[in-house]
């Protein structure tokens, strides 16, 4: 492996890979010679111009991933898949969750539109000996205080990352999984826009500072490149040493 981390020639779907942790890593594909692909929710690139993200050079479609018929129908612009990344995620606040409507929106979001990606583009990444790498998070191991169906869903995603991993093997396909700390993103504003919260919050973070997006890439980027050749089915927390 001259370069293991050189992503020329390949192909990479980011879903929810507009904003935030999802951008970063597509931007980290990007720069390392991948052809990418991104997935929204809004109409068009340009309905992004506000936000922290930088789509140039990548393709993009507005595709709500919960939507199975939309998803299992879209034609790919691509002939080949080499890496998946699902990286979409909701949290809803001030209790919200425990409101069923919201909860399972927040599950579908979170933990079933994981599913359905994976399933579209299986036969894809078989072809090709792919990866996918889901965006999970912390909250699949410790409890995530007022928000239910996002623990809930991270410790879905946990379990459906083994068994994918397990069942999918066979077709020369790994999965795996980035479960970030703490990143400062739309989802965590009720954190870092909170000074005292936050500096309590770092507190508790060995590394002393908070996660950024090109630090979830660099796990991302490793899970996909031929470095993981023989891990499947793991989850690799990036907090900064945070659960400890």
């Amino acid at each position: 492996m001259d370069n293991p981390l050189d992503f020329s020639g390949k192909t990479v779907l980011v879903v929810g890979g507009t904003t935030g942790i999802g951008n970063g890593i597509a931007r980290a594909f990007r720069d390392r010679g991948a052809d990418v692909f991104v997935w929204g929710t809004r109409t068009g690139i340009d309905e992004y111009a506000d936000e922290d993200g930088d789509m140039s050079g990548m393709t993009y479609t507005q595709m709500d991933a919960t939507d199975e018929t939309a998803v299992s129908g879209w034609i790919a612009p691509f002939d080949r898949l080499d890496v998946l990344v699902c990286s979409q995620g909701l949290a809803l606040y001030e209790r919200k969750e425990f409101e069923i409507a919201n909860f399972r929106k927040v599950i579908d979001v979170n933990l079933e539109a994981n599913m359905i990606c994976a399933t579209r583009f299986r036969q894809q990444l078989a072809q090709t000996g792919g990866s996918i790498v889901f965006v999970n998070s912390v909250g699949a191991f410790r409890p995530t205080r007022g928000n239910p169906a996002y623990a809930a869903s991270k410790a879905g995603l946990l379990g459906l990352t083994r068994v994918l991993a397990q069942a999918w093997a066979r077709d020369g396909i790994r999965v795996n999984a980035v479960a970030p700390g703490l990143v400062e993103t739309r989802l965590t504003k009720v954190t870092t826009d909170n000074p005292e919260r936050l500096a309590e919050r770092i507190k508790g973070i060995p590394a002393g500072r908070l996660g950024t997006v090109d630090d979830m890439a660099g796990a991302a980027l490793y899970l996909a490149s031929p470095l993981a050749h023989y891990v499947y089915g793991q989850t690799i927390v990036v907090d900064g040493g945070r659960m400890l």
